[in-house]
């Protein structure tokens, strides 16, 4: 009896020490430890959604989201089977960024396809006849990737995670592509069929082929139903790739995260950066009153981009998708006006076409022109 006693003890005491050492824990779930309500309750929905109807919102977009046509031929070439067995030294890859739209982004680095938050579906919903639609085409057609050698979830909403597509991008790699996620969405995974998933805590680490992928806290919050809030995880990514170092933000209010993250990685600081380049969200944040805690606008991403260390940036979820109450267009004037008040070059702080690609390095051989 007294050995049991003495075990529960010290379990006890485990478990409080594991507590507080992981603030964003709770007995039902996560929380965000700085206390930010990202949640609202029905009342300030219904004072959104009603005000937003009375003042006509969100109002017409100006102009279209730039789309181009993607550099296909390059960026398949780039990874491709020859580069990557065995003959990295004589036919290296480049790195590069291809937005595809909203938050999904594919990322060529340290020879690996890398997928963000992938929706290729035409509504951000959970059903199919109702919910936000695309304004327009992904800029690369699911079935027109290179293949995918791994994928990043930062959280389980439906314009970030989607059933469609995820189970899609497995059977076409027949099992072959790794799904990294926040704690908690294994089992999600599980439930629709797809078995290679890899869950982590917030600042766990998983090296794959060379490539280290970091789960980073970011302030948000997560649900797919009425009854589960909270009960997964949500995070950013920081990859760091010998050619390539990078971070995606997913969905994130601004917070002290952005500087949490680069003082905890400081050791990484390469040439006076910690991050090559920084995905960062810039849309769906209006009204402030209710998407403050949960969304960053322009300006705050702008300021993320210098709390990071990141030498470049590139705006993402914007244009694709009407959340909230700004135009779809207005992010990017938004973002030039924050980034002359902070001065920050467009150079350093930029947006890229729907299918368009940066290329660090400059474009391959093949002559595909950079965007």
């Amino acid at each position: 009896m007294a050995a049991a006693l003495l075990a529960c003890a010290l379990a006890a005491q485990a478990n409080h020490g594991d507590e507080a050492a992981k603030p964003h824990h709770t007995a039902e779930g996560f929380r965000n430890p700085n206390g930010a309500q990202t949640t609202k309750p029905l009342s300030a929905l219904l004072r959104w959604k009603l005000d937003a109807w009375r003042d006509d919102l969100p109002p017409p977009a100006q102009e279209a989201t730039p789309v181009v046509t993607p550099q296909l031929g390059a960026l398949r070439a780039n990874t491709d089977p020859v580069r990557r067995v065995g003959t990295r030294a004589a036919h290296p890859s480049l790195p590069s960024a291809t937005w595809i739209g909203h938050a999904t982004v594919l990322m060529q680095s340290g020879g690996l396809n890398v997928l963000t938050d992938p929706v290729f579906s035409e509504r951000a919903s959970p059903v199919s006849f109702a919910g936000p639609t695309r304004a327009q085409p992904p800029g690369i057609a699911l079935a027109d990737l290179p293949a995918i050698d791994v994928v990043l979830i930062s959280h389980n909403h439906y314009d970030h995670l989607d059933e469609d597509s995820v189970r899609r991008l497995d059977a076409r790699a027949q099992g072959r592509t790794l799904f990294l996620v926040p704690l908690g969405l294994k089992e999600w995974f599980a439930g629709v069929g797809i078995r290679n998933v890899l869950e982590l805590d917030w600042w766990d680490v998983h090296r794959h082929e060379g490539v280290d992928f970091q789960l980073v806290p970011v302030q948000h919050w997560s649900a797919r139903g009425l009854g589960d809030r909270n009960h997964t995880l949500w995070g950013g990514w920081a990859v760091f790739a010998p050619d390539l170092r990078w971070y995606f933000s997913g969905d994130t209010g601004y917070s002290n995260s952005f500087r949490e993250t680069r003082e905890k990685l400081a050791g990484r600081v390469r040439d006076g950066a910690l991050f090559d380049l920084a995905l960062l969200a810039i849309g769906a944040y209006e009204p402030r009153w209710f998407m403050a805690a949960q969304h960053m606008n322009p300006a705050e991403a702008v300021q993320a981009h210098k709390d990071l260390g990141a030498r470049r940036s590139l705006g993402i979820h914007w244009g694709t998708f009407s959340l909230t109450d700004e135009a779809l267009d207005q992010p990017p004037r938004d973002l030039a006006a924050a980034r002359m008040q902070q001065g920050v070059t467009a150079e350093d702080f930029f947006l890229l076409p729907i299918g368009g690609t940066w290329w660090p390095a400059g474009p391959p051989a093949t002559g595909a022109a950079k965007q």
